[in-house]
């Protein structure tokens, strides 16, 4: 009698009471892991959408320093009627704010044109857009490509120093006309982009001579 009695007590289950408590726990475990995965996942979101960002910073800033610095004295015959196109030009209350002609436009594929290449600038809406044409003696016929460099950009300044020293925000500057005002190139540009969350950011490129 006595061996029957030590032998139901050693096979006895967890009790209802003991299964709930080990779920109630369980289930806190599982919610804590849960939360703690989550808030690393969003942190690593969030991370790796400022990485790009950055990125896409770095990348917009590069692209505007190398077309300066590839600055070339080409002047371009524009659209029709419109006569000659100054190598470097501002002109706000035209299509584009900043129009350039640059040297070293790779060619990997072997097309047949030149290595100068035609690009411009514009802000629209908060993104700021680079074009570039595939000609540079462009008529109607020639559309420009553009690509989004980066959005959340409030405003963008470029300034020009002459050779006499003085900073100017047009150019070509008033006096200098002809021929020779159409290829003449600053000695430095000054851009200064401002972003709705980064602030100002700013680059000066001293131009070839």
């Amino acid at each position: 009698m006595l061996k029957t009695s030590i032998d139901n007590r050693q096979h006895r289950g967890f009790t209802l009471i003991e299964l709930m408590v080990s779920m109630a726990i369980f289930a806190i475990l599982a919610a804590l892991a849960y939360g703690a995965l989550n808030q690393s996942l969003a942190n690593s979101e969030m991370l790796n959408s400022r990485m790009e960002r950055l990125k896409s910073l770095q990348r917009t800033m590069r692209v505007i320093s190398d077309d300066f610095m590839q600055l070339n004295p080409r002047s371009i015959r524009q659209d029709i009627s419109q006569g000659v196109g100054a190598a470097l030009s501002t002109n706000f209350e035209t299509t584009f704010a900043l129009e350039l002609t640059r040297a070293g436009w790779g060619n990997p594929m072997v097309l047949k044109r030149g290595t100068l290449q035609r690009v411009a600038y514009r802000l629209e809406e908060d993104e700021l857009i680079r074009y570039h044409w595939n000609v540079l003696d462009r008529t109607l016929a020639n559309e420009p490509v553009g690509v989004v460099l980066v959005d959340g950009v409030e405003n963008i300044i470029f300034r020009f120093l002459q050779s006499n020293g003085e900073w100017t925000e047009q150019w070509p500057v008033a006096n200098r006309t002809g021929p020779a005002g159409a290829s003449a190139r600053p000695r430095a540009v000054e851009f200064v982009v401002s972003l709705q969350r980064e602030g100002e950011l700013s680059r000066l490129i001293e131009v070839s001579p």
